[in-house]
């Protein structure tokens, strides 16, 4: 009797595949039931830390916070096109539900495929909602959370600090592991938890790979919230995936920048950077292999290692500060290849003249002509009262969400950082969706085609709330906005494709749909132990929600295309046009089986109820058939 492999139902285990990478790693460490860690402690030697003292961060509650990030989720997600916009052709996702259950199911789909991830949690104020995750009903859990309304965490609790690192640590753990190898995560946060999560994000993006961390003034007068001082800023803590693979561009040139380029020569215009080291480590002492003299032709300027006849010797300059002989920030080495790029003038010091030297930055060879992202962004469009005024224009006046971070925002994040057309852009505490607008209000302005993937509690809004606005929970919310949103960015694209010069080509229209996915119970039954269920489909399920759940567990991305198609006049359902066919209904003949095999598909999906053994040696038949004529196995799977 052929035997077809039964689909997994959950989602990735990330701690099995762990042990698996040290088994591979280490194959000598390797036991039948796992891991020999004796041997794997001696195998690393000294490396291991035998000290019953070291440097730890920790909290009432961490050890849980971890098994909460390797506990896989049976749960499911569930398509809703009626609450969609252009489902059949858009790219990006919004997901309703625990951002914590939906980081664990995306993580076959999307593991390492994460470009960029935004978030903006709870600050954790006192009065901002942190929700308890539980084992055990994680659905049930779920409901609980998306139920509450003007819950908070106060001061007072025992637990204050702890609860609010339980939250964000197994989320951050998760979110790691989609990240692309060459991804950042950026994290809005201010002083409350700025201490704890940049200890949370050394301990899980490692130390090595923070970015930095950047001040943004968010409030031109102040925040009333302390006592003492009235903040006018908040932080951004930004973290690689590998800081040695992530392309960080800086940003585009203002105006102000480009009128530092004052010089001109046949080579275009230039500024002028001093060749001497500032800051970090520019003594002689430090980097001895960077002191060295420089000689200039006063004639000219040009400069050389060498001393000749037309150059006089320029000493590297002394700081005044300490006295001590300072460094160039070139080496001799990029001095004799890229000696044209530098020129020596005379500089007033105090009363006197003296030589020293300078690196011609031409403006057209500049890095796309951007500067290096700076620490603190001060831009008038960074006050965060102009993420409200957004939200009120959108929603014609109305306040449907207080403190929305402004697009500008998270338009700067996008631009300063290497993207390719296609990339992911994720937020899974995305409130009202500032991410989706800014998404797409950088693909109108540079047509990149970034994609979004935004996850949300369905927090229940309070009720006077929801009867003024008519939005029952947030997630009404941010759709809303999403909507109008695109729907703004549309019209404003085919309003300027009216008024094209000669010869300009028309913009294409952003992609400014979305499919929304709802978390939900498996709609698979998983039988008890001695029980024969004839039908493991729940009977309040769909055959579009059976497809999207197994697309989740065989890690197929949730905006491929599915279409309904007829194989010998059997009903079935094509996945990213022969990625995965779906077969769901009665009526599996031999005749329906060759059908399916002349789509070749890579992977077929059956139900055990439709299925007998003639059947499944005639399914065996013929995908063997396609095996030998295409080269590749075809995985079948039944539920």
């Amino acid at each position: 009797m052929a035997q077809f492999e039964k689909m997994e139902l959950t989602s990735a285990d990330l701690v099995a595949e762990r042990i698996e990478q040290i088994k591979q790693l280490l194959p000598e460490v390797a036991t039948e039931g796992g891991i020999d860690f004796d041997k794997l402690r001696l195998v690393l030697g000294d490396e291991v830390d035998e000290g019953t003292e070291r440097y730890a961060f920790t909290w009432p509650g961490k050890t849980d916070a971890i098994r909460q990030s390797q506990t896989p989720s049976t749960a499911t997600l569930r398509p809703c096109p009626e609450e969609s916009v252009n489902w059949d052709d858009t790219e990006n996702l919004y997901i309703e539900g625990d951002n914590l259950e939906v980081l664990k199911l995306l993580q076959h789909s999307y593991h390492g495929r994460v470009k960029l991830i935004y978030i903006d949690p709870p600050y954790n104020t006192g009065h901002d909602f942190v929700y308890r995750d539980k084992f055990g009903d994680t659905i049930e859990n779920y409901r609980e959370q998306a139920n509450l309304v003007d819950q908070s965490n106060p001061d007072t609790s025992g637990r204050y600090h702890a609860d609010w690192c339980s939250l964000l640590y197994p989320r951050l753990k998760l979110a790691r592991e989609l990240l692309s190898d060459d991804g950042l995560i950026f994290i809005s946060i201010d002083n409350h938890e700025l201490t704890n999560l940049t200890k949370i994000g050394d301990e899980i993006f490692g130390e090595q790979n923070k970015v930095g961390l950047i001040i943004v003034k968010s409030n031109p007068r102040g925040s009333m919230s302390s006592a003492e001082l009235a903040e006018l800023h908040e932080y951004v803590l930004v973290y690689a995936k590998m800081r040695t693979q992530a392309e960080v561009i800086g940003h585009e040139l203002t105006d102000e920048m480009s009128s530092e380029y004052k010089y001109e020569d046949d080579n275009g215009k230039y500024r002028l950077l001093g060749l001497r080291m500032r800051g970090g480590f520019w003594r002689r002492s430090d980097r001895p292999n960077l002191y060295f003299p420089i000689y200039v032709n006063p004639n000219d300027g040009t400069v050389s290692l060498e001393q000749t006849g037309e150059h006089v010797e320029v000493a590297v300059p002394i700081q005044p500060t300490t006295g001590e002989d300072g460094t160039w920030r070139w080496s001799k080495e990029k001095i004799e290849s890229d000696g044209d790029l530098l020129i020596g003038k005379e500089v007033r010091r105090g009363d006197s003249l003296a030589w020293d030297v300078f690196q011609k930055d031409y403006f057209d060879r500049a890095e796309g002509r951007r500067t290096k992202a700076k620490s603190i962004w001060d831009e008038p469009e960074m006050n965060y009262q102009n993420g409200t005024t957004e939200i009120k224009t959108l929603f014609d006046s109305t306040g449907v969400f207080d403190y929305s971070k402004p697009v500008y925002l998270i338009e700067r994040i996008m631009g300063m950082i290497a993207m390719q057309p296609g990339d992911i852009v994720m937020d899974f505490f995305s409130g009202s969706g500032t991410a989706a607008h800014a998404v797409m209000s950088m693909n109108e302005q540079d047509g990149l085609g970034r994609r979004f993937i935004l996850v949300q509690l369905p927090e229940r809004c309070a009720e006077s709330y929801s009867k003024q606005y008519g939005y029952a929970n947030l997630c009404q919310v941010g759709e809303e906005r999403i909507r109008r949103a695109g729907t703004k960015i549309a019209a404003e694209v085919k309003e300027s494709n009216k008024q094209l010069r000669l010869g300009e080509e028309p913009k294409p229209v952003p992609d400014v749909g979305f499919r929304v996915l709802k978390l939900d119970e498996s709609g698979i039954e998983r039988p008890k132990p001695g029980e024969l269920l004839l039908d493991v489909v729940k009977p309040d399920r769909t055959d579009e929600d059976i497809i999207f759940e197994m697309m989740l567990k065989w890690g197929l991305e949730l905006t491929l295309p599915i279409e309904k198609v007829s194989a010998a006049g059997y009903p079935c359902y094509s996945v990213a046009y022969g990625e995965l066919v779906c077969c769901l209904a009665p009526g599996l003949n031999m005749q329906v089986l060759d059908a399916i095999a002349d789509m070749e598909p890579r992977r077929v999906l059956m139900l055990d109820r439709n299925l007998d053994d003639t059947t499944k040696l005639n399914a065996v038949q013929a995908f063997k058939r396609v095996e030998e004529k295409t080269g590749r196995e075809v995985e079948l799977r039944t539920v």
